[in-house]
């Protein structure tokens, strides 16, 4: 069992008031077609506290005059459906994970929550609430809309905030497993960039990228890869990866491998063709130099919307030089997006930004791009760094980003190939 867990349910326990129960739903995945279903992947607040990745499965936590308890339900044993997917997760198995010694069913959970809240006078329920859109009714939400019905007396609270300041900082070990999917996606990342020629379609390079995933048993990816050649680069999140790459075309790979969970977020803009035009170059150094300009600024104590106002400056010092804006609010036509985001767990990992002071082991991603569509070209370079007691330390330091260093290992790579094809 990973003490991590149990320390994660300590901190919750400290945060929550008395005569209070918690209910965590892992989730399940959705149907696709007919009997197959999508890839499961846990809620990351029910995984944090349990270390449990299997479907269908509740937590409860009760805290009632300062004594605590945690129980963990699951599915039964599914018998003869074993032989068709697998068997369910058995009691020791849950215990050994989760190090939660009281195991319960998930059929017996509606009763049981609901003799404990009757019999204990529970006046508040933590759900996690969280909900971004209209139409999206979580197991969560679901229930707490059952317990309203029933428990009207019940005082209904979101547990969202208080797990997002319990993740927003990063533990040691977690920081480990982020850094292991960097390191793999990296050595994706390479392995395009070795391979990528000009008429090669944005997939087939894409396809260099999944194979190394599988080779360091990556199972699902941190999102859906981006791999955006020439005009494609100045849309955000393009992702339809079927475009073929011509003579003198950017590609824009913004990817990232997940593992045990955690996840790592890299992007890299380079020439298929193996060498920059001079008006790349220029475009490219702007947007490396804001990259850096960023990275120097981060440091405890620091805004978390400032640093997206440093880059904006300098975009707007750049590329007034190149004429191609006038104002400040001009630059909003080449970059608009933010410059950073949490990682973690999630990708885009949980939190609020706003007036959000950074602090040490805080883990980020720090992403400027330059989007022109007129000149179809589409820059983003994105690094992940932790934040540190005096700076930061980047932790996707070995990803190649200049364009020397580019343009040299991209020409190694062709000449290593055409040696091999004359061998």
């Amino acid at each position: 069992m990973n003490l991590f867990f149990s320390k994660n349910r300590e901190k919750l326990f400290s945060k929550i008031e008395d005569n209070s129960v918690v209910v965590l739903f892992a989730g399940n995945a959705p149907t696709k077609r007919g009997d197959e279903k999508y890839p499961f992947s846990p809620d990351r607040n029910f995984y944090y506290v349990s270390g449990i990745d299997k479907q269908n499965c509740i937590l409860f936590f009760t805290k009632k005059k300062g004594e605590t308890e945690v129980s963990l339900y699951i599915e039964r044993d599914n018998g003869i459906l074993a032989k068709w997917v697998g068997a369910n997760m058995t009691e020791e198995q849950a215990k050994e994970l989760s190090g939660i010694e009281t195991i319960c069913y998930i059929d017996q959970f509606d009763k049981d929550f609901a003799e404990y809240v009757f019999k204990n006078n529970i006046e508040q329920c933590y759900f996690d609430m969280e909900c971004r859109e209209f139409g999206n009714m979580t197991p969560a939400l679901n229930y707490a809309q059952k317990v309203k019905n029933y428990f009207p007396a019940i005082i209904q609270k979101n547990i969202y905030p208080i797990f997002a300041e319990m993740r927003e900082i990063k533990e040691d070990y977690e920081i480990k497993l982020i850094q292991n999917a960097i390191d793999i996606t990296i050595k994706g990342i390479e392995s395009m960039m070795k391979h990528a020629r000009v008429g090669m379609m944005e997939y087939e390079i894409e396809a260099y990228f999944d194979f190394v995933l599988k080779q360091n048993g990556v199972q699902q990816k941190a999102f859906q890869s981006i791999a955006a050649a020439g005009k494609n680069g100045t849309i955000l999140h393009y992702n339809e990866n079927n475009s073929k790459t011509k003579q003198d075309d950017l590609i824009l790979f913004d990817v990232g491998a997940q593992k045990e969970w955690y996840n790592g977020d890299i992007t890299r803009t380079f020439p298929v063709s193996g060498k920059f035009t001079e008006r790349q170059k220029t475009i490219y150094n702007i947007v490396l130099e804001g990259q850096q300009k960023v990275i120097d600024a981060i440091k405890p104590g620091v805004p978390f919307s400032h640093l997206n106002e440093i880059l904006k400056e300098h975009y707007f010092e750049k590329l007034q030089k190149l004429g191609l804006v006038k104002t400040k609010q001009d630059v909003s036509n080449y970059y608009y997006h933010g410059v950073s985001h949490y990682l973690g767990a999630e990708t885009h990992d949980i939190g609020r930004y706003q007036e959000k002071l950074l602090k040490p082991n805080m883990v980020l991603t720090v992403e400027p791009g330059l989007y022109i569509e007129e000149w179809e070209i589409g820059i983003r370079i994105e690094d992940d760094v932790v934040v540190t007691e005096n700076g930061c330390r980047i932790l996707s330091e070995k990803m190649i980003k200049t364009i020397e260093e580019i343009e040299s290992f991209m020409s190694s790579s062709f000449l290593e190939r055409k040696e091999a094809k004359e061998l």
